[in-house]
């Protein structure tokens, strides 16, 4: 097992794995098992002001299926920790009592800087490590609060400097995806003595609806309401949000927990290559347990040792630089499909897609039952790779558009294979 500790914001993690707030860190029970099940950290559920009372509905979850997956994404309407103040401080006093070396990471939300203020003192006060801002909850039912909230880049740096007026730990403010650009509400938040960004918090949504009795999913009482949207689903939107803000001139350097449909290592390797130095998780454990994290540090491991990397922060932020403006891709060529035809099952799906989806460049051979690719009409969009069911569909020969100069093929590199797509 390579060492996959890492420091984030001046604290060191065992590694990078950590309980986002959320439902699977709502006590001390559920964050000492965490612990002892091998978690880097635990970033407490979002603590409330003491005047701030919690009344769940019921049921408040729902989760979106396709075809053979049935957890897709993931809907949750639940709050801030439903918990008293006083039980909820208890809870972390308790953590860092009995794990005075794991790293616990308290979250915090207020609707005034008063709150603020009171809160982050007294969490520090409580023992916390550091201090999350929780400005991006997007079904809080106070407007004052959430990612109402972090919308606002004023509120965010003025909601900042109160929790810095307070505590001395290092401190990060948790963005919502609910806005068109986040580097305006993190730079607000960096600006007003944050140390760090957390990104993403959930995405609002309405995921299904009862067709019968015409109304979003979960029902209550026979209504529902927009509410967050989690799971591997928002993991594209994660990334974009991760790799914008790393490559932000004027957040260069930034501290950056990444969130958002982690679940297997290879998306943990993800989110680490675009420059997040923590992760955080929650819809996987909500179904697989815990003891994911097992695979997680596990298959991190074998990687770095593939990548004959010593140290996580090697990894840090190294895909970045291939993340550039659409408008700089290069467009000279064209990379036609190579078809695999011992491995293709003479299903048609690509021939279908081809021809429904793409430019009808997808042939059909009647003796054979066998797919061609008619370059003449091919424009190398490959999307016949990607609905090929037995990965029978190769990058294969990439052919000049007329009249391009000649490509430098040290630099352009393509992929061989859909494997790792499909």
């Amino acid at each position: 097992m390579k060492d996959l500790s890492i420091t984030f914001m001046g604290v060191k993690f065992p590694n990078p794995f950590c309980l986002s707030s959320s439902p699977v860190g709502n006590c001390y029970d559920m964050c000492a098992k965490a612990y002892e099940s091998g978690w880097g950290g635990v970033v407490f559920k979002t603590i409330g002001p003491a005047h701030y009372l919690i009344d769940e509905v019921s049921p408040r979850f729902d989760a979106l299926a396709k075809e053979g997956e049935p957890f897709v994404g993931f809907k949750n309407m639940e709050q801030i920790a439903e918990h008293s103040l006083e039980e909820n401080l208890a809870d972390l006093r308790k953590l860092k009592k009995n794990y005075p070396d794991k790293v616990l990471i308290a979250s915090i939300m207020g609707s005034n800087e008063k709150d603020w203020e009171e809160l982050a003192r007294l969490v520090t006060e409580a023992g916390a490590d550091m201090i999350e801002l929780n400005f991006s909850c997007p079904q809080m039912t106070s407007h004052a609060m959430g990612s109402d909230v972090g919308s606002n880049p004023e509120l965010c740096k003025k909601y900042c400097e109160a929790v810095r007026r307070s505590t001395k730990l290092p401190f990060m403010a948790k963005m919502t995806p609910n806005v068109t650009d986040m580097c305006v509400p993190a730079l607000a938040s960096l600006e007003g003595g944050a140390d760090g960004i957390s990104a993403i918090n959930t995405i609002k949504s309405i995921i299904n609806l009862d067709l019968n009795q015409k109304v979003g999913l979960p029902i209550i009482d026979g209504k529902s309401s927009i509410s967050g949207y989690s799971g591997k689903a928002v993991k594209p939107v994660a990334l974009r949000f991760i790799a914008q803000m790393a490559n932000n001139p004027k957040m260069k350097g930034v501290q950056i927990s990444g969130i958002g449909g982690i679940e297997t290592w290879e998306d943990a390797a993800e989110f680490i290559l675009l420059g997040a130095r923590n992760l955080q998780v929650t819809t996987a454990i909500m179904q697989y347990g815990y003891r994911i994290v097992e695979d997680l540090c596990e298959g991190l491991s074998f990687y770095m040792e593939e990548q004959d990397v010593d140290f996580l922060e090697e990894l840090v932020g190294l895909a970045n630089k291939n993340i550039i403006p659409a408008e700089e891709l290069n467009r000279d060529y064209i990379v036609y499909p190579e078809i695999d035809n011992d491995k293709c099952v003479g299903c048609g799906r690509c021939v279908i897609s081809c021809y429904d989806g793409a430019h009808q460049a997808m042939e059909w051979n009647e003796e054979t039952r066998r797919p061609n690719c008619n370059h003449d009409k091919c424009v190398g969009c490959l999307l016949c790779g990607l609905v090929c069911p037995v990965h029978a569909i190769n990058l294969g020969e990439r052919k000049l558009k007329k009249g391009r100069k000649p490509l430098d093929f040290k630099r352009v590199k393509v992929q061989k294979s859909f494997d790792k797509i499909s």
